[in-house]
């Protein structure tokens, strides 16, 4: 999806500005933030890469202004509502309206630090071998998905070479969807500077993006 997150690339947005000794929170609603978007992720009603997409749907303008917290409350939101858990005239009163729906699982307290350390395995058997091998020169598609993708805008059209095969992974642009899962060849692939921004780029700096393999074609 080409939105306000997607910014590889542009221009005009102010360099970045690391925070000395910055703390994990800013604010105690921040750690609730976290804690109920844990929670809730563990109720197993949608996926991380649907997480992602609703974060992402966020129109640009509010995006772009938020905080990174308010930016995760609000696709905790808009995920809460389109699955059935809230309504949007219980997220503005603050309280339940109606009976809400029981989730799947409910996240113990006593179980988040497992749950945490265990992460989210991604990694699936292979339906077929990989089509390519590391050195293999390949190109990355051209598309402008309404849907979540892990191509950045900034590297579609590119050509770049086999890194690394990493495995085969849970294809992200359909786990976004809410669609049945399906799993392909991830793959590290490498480009050079001057091939993402142009001759006037470094011509020794280079990038190196994870691409699953309905990305690639072969260059």
């Amino acid at each position: 999806m080409n939105g306000g997150q997607d910014l590889g690339g542009q221009m005009g947005f102010g360099p970045v500005a690391p925070e000395p000794n910055e703390p994990i929170f800013h604010a105690e609603w921040e750690k609730r933030v976290l804690a109920i978007n844990v929670a809730a992720g563990a109720m197993g009603a949608w996926t991380i890469d649907e997480s992602r997409h609703a974060r992402e749907s966020i129109p640009p303008a509010d995006y772009l202004s938020f905080s990174y917290y308010q930016i995760w409350l609000a696709g905790l939101s808009q995920l809460l509502v389109t699955h059935g858990f809230v309504t949007p005239d219980e997220l503005a009163l603050g309280e339940p309206v109606t009976p809400p729906r029981p989730p799947k699982r409910v996240l113990q307290g006593a179980d988040v630090p497992t749950v945490l350390r265990r992460g989210f395995p991604f990694e699936r058997e292979a339906p077929a071998p990989a089509k390519f091998s590391v050195g293999d020169a390949v190109r990355s598609i051209v598309m402008h998905p309404t849907h979540h993708t892990r191509l950045p805008r900034y590297a579609r059209g590119k050509r770049g070479v086999i890194e690394r095969v990493t495995g085969c992974h849970v294809f992200p642009d359909t786990g976004a969807q809410g669609l049945p899962e399906t799993a392909q060849w991830l793959y590290t692939v490498v480009f050079t500077g001057p091939e993402l921004w142009g001759r006037d780029a470094d011509p020794t700096s280079s990038v190196s993006i994870e691409a699953w393999e309905s990305y690639l074609e072969p260059a």
